[in-house]
């Protein structure tokens, strides 16, 4: 065991419920507005809000994750057998056809991270569990888009970017990554 994992804290993970959506807003709404500095300007932190957020069609699809550590939420992602590729509830532009496994990718959706536990393995943790449901309901393949902070941790975890995206709905362009892997 190295010393980091020795460090590491114990990470439990659990389907989301709908009980949970005010907690996880609220860790959603603190992400955005601190992991996002450095890689957005405030204007688009902002914007991002308009784009991103809770999906509750994931927490009733029983698809949708919450890592927690010590009583604490840690971070949230979930896996979508819809066509939708992002956003929130409130997002224009919502898509819930099914997907084809067979011929569609499965969507990684609303990954989040408290900033409390950034770097320490939630996303990872997250991504390991949306990509073996995923598989287990047949998809072979699967598809995000992610935001410049989140890049990184993506193509680490073997995602490869398929277009750059350009997001205005929220007043104000917000790039994001589209970006996708074999199962």
């Amino acid at each position: 065991m190295t010393p980091s994992q020795a460090a590491s804290p114990p990470f439990s993970h659990r389907l989301a419920m709908s009980a949970d959506a005010p907690r996880l807003a609220a860790l959603m709404d603190t992400a955005i507005g601190e992991l996002q500095k450095g890689f957005l300007s405030a204007e688009q932190i902002a914007a991002s809000r308009m784009i991103m957020g809770i999906d509750r069609q994931l927490i009733a699809d029983a698809t949708y994750f919450i890592v927690e550590c010590g009583g604490e939420i840690a971070g949230c992602g979930g896996w979508s057998r819809r066509a939708t590729l992002y956003g929130g509830d409130h997002s224009p532009g919502r898509d819930a056809a099914l997907l084809d496994p067979r011929v569609d990718a499965a969507r990684v959706r609303a990954m989040y991270t408290s900033p409390a536990f950034a770097r320490r393995g939630v996303g990872r943790l997250i991504l390991s569990l949306c990509e073996a449901a995923a598989r287990a309901e047949g998809f072979t393949r699967v598809e995000l888009a992610g935001t410049l902070s989140g890049q990184p941790l993506y193509e680490s975890c073997g995602y490869g970017v398929i277009e750059p995206i350009l997001d205005d709905r929220g007043g104000v362009p917000v790039p994001l990554v589209r970006m996708g892997k074999a199962l």
